[in-house]
């Protein structure tokens, strides 16, 4: 399994942004394919964030972070970023990378520690 590490979280007030990062783990063999972001409040279920995949396929964004989230890799840096506009006390999360986009084909994954992102005044 390709191991991924979260990054970026952090505290900001709501209405603020935060980049959050997906790098591999020693070898980056199968970076270039399905990236997804997915996030689990205290409390919750993990759910899908969102996702990409290679060529031209339209980026996934789960309802409530279409329009205040941007996913996007960098393939030189060997990154898939999630670039969080406009927070909500909502987005209140430890945010995990993996690679499928949905919580579907994850079952048995080796979570890596994810990225806690806390969203308040």
């Amino acid at each position: 399994q390709l191991q991924l590490v979260e990054s970026g979280g952090g505290l900001v007030q709501p209405g603020g942004s935060l980049r959050l990062s997906c790098a591999a783990s020693g070898s980056t063999s199968g970076f270039n394919g399905t990236i997804g972001w997915f996030r689990q409040a205290p409390g919750k279920e993990r759910e899908e964030i969102s996702c990409v995949s290679p060529g031209n396929t339209k980026p996934y964004y789960h309802d409530k972070v279409k329009g205040r989230f941007t996913i996007f890799r960098d393939s030189i840096e060997n990154a898939v970023y999630l670039q969080m506009n406009d927070l909500k006390p909502d987005d209140t999360a430890v945010y995990y990378c993996a690679t499928a986009c949905s919580l579907v084909f994850l079952a048995g994954y080796s979570w890596g520690q994810g990225t806690q992102v806390t969203v308040s005044s």
